[in-house]
């Protein structure tokens, strides 16, 4: 009778245990849902995805790249997923002889940020897209977007004075350029173990622009000043559009060949825009290429923001400096166009709204200097006054990175 019941229980057990398996019941148990509460970190780091999908899709926070990369964080927090190892970038080199049976999709993927892919084609997509008729038919302008690029070096100090590497400090201090894909060339380059909390950062901060800049515009601006009306720009021709980005690329290649790569793409992209030849490869590259590589680049890099690297006190610190670097570059230009107003004849001021565009968001820098300055004198346009400083702060950050990358690469 005993043995009967044994036969019994042991064909139970197995039956069960049968069932289990086909039934993926088992196959629940031995993942890693029931283990996931004991990592706290992943659980906070896919909270945070979450709220970063909130405000990319409720808010429209720069949603193109703030959706990718808040579902890139997702990813690569869900345990056991297995589709981003961060032991293959340790040390900021890539072992390439550990990608065979360990690497994940988006292991692969990061390979476009490490060895500076996607940032250059993003600049190629974003070239194309630029009109620099402002810059050039108003030179006073690259002084603007140049003194916005303060907050970046004024932050790179600050960020070493606090313990920083100088490296880590460089790529907190680019933040301050309000330009993404720039912010992950440099940090991808120098302390590719902060791209997570600088990537989430820059972006975040570039879609508060309206939130951050009018506070501080105000403040250094008087009534008078914030009405300033400017002349009409004077129209630019073709040949002074094609010309423009050939001598630019040259100059800075010769004088900065750290910013070559990033200066030389937003450069083609321009040319292929304003040599009216290439049509189609204009529109490919604002359109499939640039959405294409938005896609990759945004998916790879939320996948480096994992617990292990964002939370911890250095992101607190890189999100505080990160503002203030914002600030800074908003006062810097604001500033020096009140200094160049001192010198400047009646009729040829400076309206100071349009110095805070120089810190790079295109165009929505531009914009916010164009509703503060109608705010005061509603027959006010400055949209194409601040366009100036606007994509002269685009350079100016490429070659401040440039210039970092030179001295701490």
């Amino acid at each position: 009778m005993l043995t009967l019941l044994t036969s019994e229980s042991n064909f139970v057990t197995e039956s069960l245990g049968k069932f289990a398996g086909e039934s993926g019941i088992g196959l629940l148990f031995e993942s890693d849902f029931f283990t996931l509460t004991g990592g706290l970190g992943s659980l906070i780091m896919i909270g945070v995805a979450f709220f970063l999908l909130y405000l990319a899709i409720h808010h429209k926070f720069e949603p193109l790249l703030l959706f990718t990369i808040a579902f890139g964080m997702l990813l690569a927090n869900l345990p056991g997923a297995n589709l981003y190892h961060t032991e293959l970038f340790a040390g900021g080199h890539v072992h390439w002889g550990e990608f065979v049976g360990t690497a994940g999709l988006l292991d692969y993927l990061y390979l476009g940020v490490k060895l500076g892919i996607y940032p250059c084609l993003i600049f190629v997509g974003v070239g194309a897209m630029t009109d620099f008729g402002p810059l050039i038919a108003n030179p006073k302008s690259f002084l603007l977007g140049a003194a916005a690029q303060i907050g970046i070096f004024m932050t790179f100090l600050g960020a070493y004075a606090l313990g920083f590497s100088p490296a880590q400090a460089g790529s907190i201090g680019i933040i301050g350029g309000a330009d993404g894909p720039t912010a992950i060339y440099l940090t991808s380059m120098l302390s590719p173990e902060l791209l997570g909390p600088i990537a989430v950062a820059a972006y975040s901060y570039m879609a508060l622009v309206p939130v951050i800049q009018p506070p501080i515009m105000r403040a250094l601006t008087t009534k008078s000043e914030r009405a300033i009306k400017m002349s009409t720009l004077r129209p630019v021709s073709k040949v002074e559009r094609i010309v423009f980005p050939v001598v630019l690329t040259v100059i800075i290649a010769l004088l900065l060949p750290s910013a070559a790569p990033l200066i030389g793409c937003l450069m083609l992209g321009n040319l292929m825009k304003e040599c009216g030849v290439v049509d189609r490869l204009s529109k490919t590259v604002q359109n499939e290429l640039m959405n294409i590589v938005v896609i990759f680049l945004g998916i790879t890099v939320g996948a480096t923001a994992t617990a292990e690297a964002f939370l911890n006190v250095k992101t607190l610190g890189i999100l505080v400096l990160g503002v203030l670097a914002f600030c800074m570059g908003t006062a810097g230009g604001v500033l020096l166009a009140k200094f160049m107003n001192l010198f400047a004849k009646d009729g040829h001021k400076i309206n100071p709204l349009i110095g805070s565009a120089g810190v790079s968001a295109v165009p929505m820098a531009a914009r916010v200097s164009q509703t503060e300055g109608q705010k005061e004198n509603p027959s006010n346009y400055l949209l194409m006054h601040a366009m100036g400083p606007n994509v002269a702060g685009v350079i100016g950050s490429a070659v401040a990175a440039g210039i970092l990358l030179a001295f701490l690469g």
